[in-house]
């Protein structure tokens, strides 16, 4: 019989993929052997590469949600929807969490009211080397808040945070207009517009292991995804500013020409969904990125 830990039935794991079915393996592997036994739910973005049937062989405990057509990272809250867990985990089908992890965040979950999302450590590759990421966000100079865990911070990887579920599905999950590649920032707004917290915690520890080699297309639709971001939340001349810098960037370089087209037809829809950060928020945003700068 497969016995949860008591805390380990507070938190469950949504995994989102679309066609990396020998990486999946290897992700369920290690999340099935954690100390906690997690519930796990794969969300499989209409995969053509017999992800459901290795599933349905070789891990038939994983629960499995399978979408007609590829939801790209939307497809995490259709998973944040079905499960039953008030703390819901995202790994990637590359990604595990470290034992232990999950039940010390369903503790800080517990013991924070406010907390809304943790933003794992994270260690890469075999060596488990640290993540760049990892030394910015404990570095935010947004600090520590009385009532939070960690350090406050408007940034995250997907695939090494735990929500609360209530928490992540009032700020509306991951935007739809995003589809994939950096949608971490606008979520980070929503939620701390809602004055959920979204704090950095680095005893928590997840595992990534991303393909080497670069990602055909990922720089464009990250460029993309921050000036659609800017237009979804930031000021009207902050949003300008930024297009007007990608557009001079764009009279040389293909890329940022493919940004830039990519962004213009979307953006009638993000100015139909547009809801400007509170003061507070964007006064936030600005100080990380005066920092950065």
């Amino acid at each position: 019989m497969n016995v949860q830990h008591p805390e380990a039935c507070r938190v469950g794991i949504v995994i989102a993929t679309r066609n990396r079915c020998g990486t999946l393996a290897e992700s369920l592997a290690q999340l099935l052997a954690l100390p906690e036994r997690p519930r796990v739910l794969v969300v499989d973005n209409a995969s053509t590469d017999g992800t459901r049937a290795m599933l349905a062989r070789d891990f038939p405990e994983v629960r499995l949600l399978a979408l007609p057509l590829n939801h790209g990272a939307l497809a995490r809250t259709h998973g944040a929807r079905v499960l039953d867990t008030p703390y819901v985990a995202f790994s990637d089908d590359d990604s595990w969490w470290a034992p232990g992890a999950l039940s010390r965040a369903a503790q800080l979950m517990d013991a924070h009211p406010r907390l809304g999302l943790i933003s794992a450590r994270t260690l890469v590759g075999p060596t488990a080397r640290p993540d760049p990421l990892n030394e910015v966000l404990a570095g935010s100079p947004l600090g520590p808040a009385d009532d939070l865990p960690g350090t406050q911070v408007l940034g995250f990887l997907a695939c090494a945070s735990v929500v609360r579920r209530h928490a992540y599905l009032d700020a509306g999950g991951f935007h739809r207009l995003l589809f994939f590649g950096g949608e971490e920032t606008l979520l980070a707004y929503d939620l701390a517009a809602r004055d959920w917290g979204v704090s950095h915690c680095p005893d928590i520890v997840a595992h990534h292991h991303p393909a080497t080699g670069p990602r055909a297309g990922r720089p464009v639709v990250q460029r993309r995804n921050e000036l659609l971001t800017a237009w979804l939340r930031r000021p009207v001349p902050y949003a300008l500013a930024r297009t007007r810098a990608l557009a001079a960037e764009a009279r040389h370089d293909e890329r940022a020409r493919q940004a830039l087209r990519a962004t213009l037809v979307r953006l009638p829809a993000a100015l139909r969904a547009r809801r400007p950060l509170p003061p507070h928020v964007e006064r936030a945003a600005r100080l990380l990125e005066e920092v950065a700068a």
